[in-house]
């Protein structure tokens, strides 16, 4: 296969996946809000990008099949890493607004905050996985390890941030995912810095392990611990959407953090023919 041939696939699953959840998108900015069924149908409409994809150009396969996605579970610890990732840059971006004085923890009993941190994290890997799952077969199991055969690790993970974030956009210029409380052009570009940054630690763990469930349960705890945990037991002292959420300043710092530092480890990737460095620009 050739390189063109491999951009061909790149696009024809992109725009599929653009195109299919622009009707879900379209139908939640109309009523205002996202439903669990606009939710649904938008957050698997990668998986039938790839659906369609793998009808157009079967590439050896049974049309349609949906093997070689990286359906295998990996190694525990790398999925134990993927749930602990965004604890840590989340909690980060928290640690920060409580330090400055933007925020602070909620005055409530320690076990009262304890129990709505487990139940929430429960309920937030079991039934987020199953939402993100319909993302990352086409974000992680399909548009990385395609990505990877024709660029880097750099290229790999800042188009698949790209893409991803742009995907969010008509939700964000619609008034319904994120805070209204920030002007447009801030939440779009620090939702991109945020995501961009973020994939960096996906890419690398998916393509280390050969496993899309690390980025299924990484994304399932990134929206259970930035869209709930935290904001759930802070307080908002004035003028924190500027700088939390998917959209705010310190979270979009501490993505950048996360991305110097799995971009320092790109090395001890094998990336396709067997190279465990940057594949040359060609």
């Amino acid at each position: 296969m050739t390189r063109r041939d491999v951009w061909i696939r790149i696009a024809t699953f992109v725009g599929v996946t653009y195109a299919f959840s622009a009707v879900f998108m379209y139908t939640a900015i109309a009523a205002g809000r996202i439903t669990a069924l606009t939710a649904l149908g938008g957050m698997w409409s990668p998986f039938i990008g790839v659906l369609v994809t793998r009808l157009v150009f079967p590439d050896g396969r049974r049309r349609g099949s949906l093997t070689g996605l990286g359906w295998g579970w990996g190694r525990t610890r790398f999925q134990t890493w993927s749930i602990a990732i965004p604890i840590i840059y989340v909690g980060a971006t928290y640690a920060a607004v409580w330090l400055a004085g933007i925020g602070d923890i909620v005055d409530l009993p320690a076990t009262r905050i304890g129990s709505f941190v487990l139940r929430y994290s429960l309920q937030g890997l079991l039934i987020g996985s199953f939402f993100a799952l319909g993302e990352e077969v086409g974000w992680q199991g399909f548009l990385v390890p395609q990505l990877s055969k024709v660029t880097g690790f750099t290229g790999t993970a800042l188009m698949r941030g790209v893409v991803w974030s742009v995907w969010h956009f008509p939700l964000i210029l619609g008034g319904i995912y994120g805070t209204t409380d920030t002007p447009a052009w801030y939440r779009l570009v620090f939702f991109t810095i945020t995501m961009t940054g973020v994939s960096f630690a996906f890419a690398w763990i998916g393509l280390k392990s050969g496993s899309l469930w690390t980025a299924t349960l990484m994304h399932a705890s990134h929206n259970a611990f930035i869209q709930t945990i935290f904001p759930g037991i802070t307080n908002d002292a004035g003028g924190m959407d500027w700088f939390v959420d998917e959209f705010g300043a310190f979270t979009a710092a501490a993505a950048v953090l996360v991305a110097v530092f799995f971009w320092m480890r790109r090395r001890e990737l094998t990336l396709p023919h067997g190279r465990s460095r940057e594949l040359p620009a060609r």
